[in-house]
């Protein structure tokens, strides 16, 4: 290890040296994670907006859950493939801040919506730029940190969940009680296109290890030797089982809050967020402390043992928070599934930045993130929505049902990733080899 060690240091103080220019990796880190900010804060901001939106277009839950689901998730879950294989050849940082520029903008259109068609229109635009940040973002990092600091790297990184809901479920509303929930989309789409100015001024883009010869190849037998490394499939499938299980319930816990306790919205949006979100980022961070610590001392397949455990006890205590019978206990039952469920995602992106090689990391992690998103994001807010509508009586009850349906799917994911975690270091070995060879 300590070789292996040595050997990465060597190379990025060469790669550092040759080119002169590489910006310090922290404020790379900073600048990114300002990126992923408004990027998390635009999804959550429709969701902490929900209720005025329904009540000024006059649509339903199910309508809600395709603007949140399908409308945003099922293009980005496309577009990122090719994307990826770009940014494999091409500048990684001049295409993720395109991208920031392009969602920005459709961000602003979604404020000017004088109807629910241009809404979700505008919605299938923001997907589109979002499409070109993940995937880029991610191997970007894994070039400028070490494999033994990705997880404290990607754990500031997944802050932006948590920072973005407060964006979405405090400010936004807050925005839009002073003024308009129109008002709240133009301020988040102005923040996202000046960032992305300032990050392709500062970032420079580093060199990479391999040549990237591999990801000119066809993508169907690149994705058919990704999916024949059974850690590929577990990290893969249990991320996108664990997504639809949290998202779903992050996507409508607001307007559950709002509902089952009889809130205003703002308030209720307000609580769901300080309840989720400050456990959510110490989680992370703990999170990213303790897997690179445990990466150094019982190997990398620990990466997914705790994403899994992590991901498993999360889902029960949403299923409690769900059911809670009022605000105090629900808020009281956040603080611990916030903490558990706020990091187990930064194990499955370490351990996917570990397993791939160089020359395909762009294009394998957005291989994954496809799969990850067409079941997580693309189903979970719909299938929640439209169950809730499905359901008569009260609607707080309705939307009750429709979580306690999909988020059990939590439990899934978490095997799964366990089950991938025992052939991530011979798994990566092979895919070393065999994609060498292709």
């Amino acid at each position: 290890m300590a070789a292996r060690r040595c050997v990465i240091d060597r190379y990025n103080m060469t790669q550092a040296d040759s080119a002169g220019r590489l910006t310090n990796k922290w404020l790379v880190l900073v600048l990114l994670l300002g990126i992923a900010l408004v990027n998390y804060g635009d999804r959550y901001l429709l969701a902490g907006l929900v209720e005025p939106i329904k009540a000024e277009f006059q649509v339903s839950d199910g309508f809600m859950g395709l603007l949140m689901g399908p409308a945003f998730a099922l293009l980005y879950s496309i577009l990122s493939i090719p994307i990826a294989r770009l940014a494999d050849q091409r500048s990684r940082i001049a295409i993720l801040c395109a991208g920031c520029v392009v969602w920005s903008g459709f961000t602003i259109l979604s404020g000017l919506a004088p109807s629910a068609a241009w809404l979700a229109v505008a919605r299938i635009g923001v997907g589109v730029g979002e499409a070109a940040f993940q995937a880029p973002a991610y191997s970007l990092l894994a070039a400028y940190f070490v494999a033994e600091q990705r997880g404290r790297a990607f754990a500031v990184m997944t802050l932006a969940v948590y920072f973005g809901q407060y964006l979405g479920y405090r400010a936004g509303p807050e925005i839009a009680q002073a003024s308009t929930w129109h008002a709240a989309f133009y301020v988040m789409g102005v923040a996202g296109i000046i960032l992305a100015a300032i990050a392709y001024a500062i970032i420079r883009e580093p060199a990479r290890v391999e040549a990237p010869s591999v990801s000119r190849d066809p993508l169907w037998p690149l994705f058919k030797i990704l999916w024949q490394a059974r850690s590929f499939r577990g990290l893969s499938l249990g991320m996108a089982f664990a997504t639809l299980s949290g998202l779903s319930f992050g996507m409508w816990g607001p307007a559950l809050f709002a509902r089952a306790y009889d809130l205003p919205i703002a308030e209720a949006n307000a609580k769901f967020g300080a309840a989720f979100g400050l456990p959510g980022l110490i989680g992370t961070l703990a999170f990213g402390v303790l897997a690179d610590r445990l990466v150094r001392t019982r190997g990398p397949q620990w990466l997914l043992y705790l994403a899994g455990a992590a991901a498993c006890s999360a889902t029960i205590l949403l299923l409690a928070v769900v059911w809670a019978p009022d605000i105090r206990t629900a808020t009281l039952l956040a603080l611990p599934s916030g903490l558990l469920g706020g990091g187990w995602s930064v194990g499955i992106m370490a351990a996917l930045q570990y397993l791939m090689p160089d020359r395909v990391r762009a294009t394998g992690t957005a291989l994954a993130l496809l799969i990850i998103n067409l079941i997580g994001y693309v189903t979970g807010p719909l299938l929640a929505g439209q169950i809730s509508d499905l359901v008569s009586g009260d609607p707080a009850h309705a939307l009750r049902m429709g979580l306690t349906i999909i988020i059990p799917t939590g439990f899934l994911g978490a095997w799964l990733m366990i089950r991938g975690a025992h052939r991530l270091t011979e798994d990566r070995d092979q895919l070393t080899v065999r994609l060498a060879v292709n």
